[in-house]
């Protein structure tokens, strides 16, 4: 079986992104990271196949994505739709915010997911 999780192939593409977080990213991820919510582990910069997920928890098998502007281009949108469809098929579920609502609402976005967390929990994965 192919290895689909953090391949070799991707290992430089996604140090690059983590050494050039936007600052959404560098906000979710400073509430997330370290087990922060409900003792959960996220990854950053994390390959599924041939996708970067911009955080990734595979116990809750929970992918969360901060978007820019390039992701609401008819280009954009395609590339997320094929992205999604190919994760969902591994049964892990996508959430996507916008950059511009992680910035200015901090606080709601955690709860959001906090609120995702809760009810992965509840349902036994």
């Amino acid at each position: 079986m192919p290895r689909i999780f953090n391949t070799v192939a991707l290992k430089e593409r996604r140090k690059e992104l983590r050494n050039n977080q936007t600052l959404a990213e560098k906000t979710i991820w400073q509430k997330i990271r370290r087990k922060q919510l409900h003792g959960i582990q996220f990854y950053r910069q994390y390959g599924i196949g041939s996708y970067i997920a911009d955080f990734y928890s595979p116990a809750l098998k929970l992918c969360i994505e901060i978007d820019g502007d390039q992701h609401y281009t008819e280009t954009g949108k395609e590339y997320d739709d094929e992205r999604d469809n190919y994760i969902a098929s591994l049964n892990i579920k996508v959430i996507h915010f916008r950059n511009r609502e992680v910035i200015e609402n901090t606080d709601k976005i955690v709860a959001k997911i906090k609120k995702e967390i809760e009810m992965i929990l509840k349902s036994g994965m």
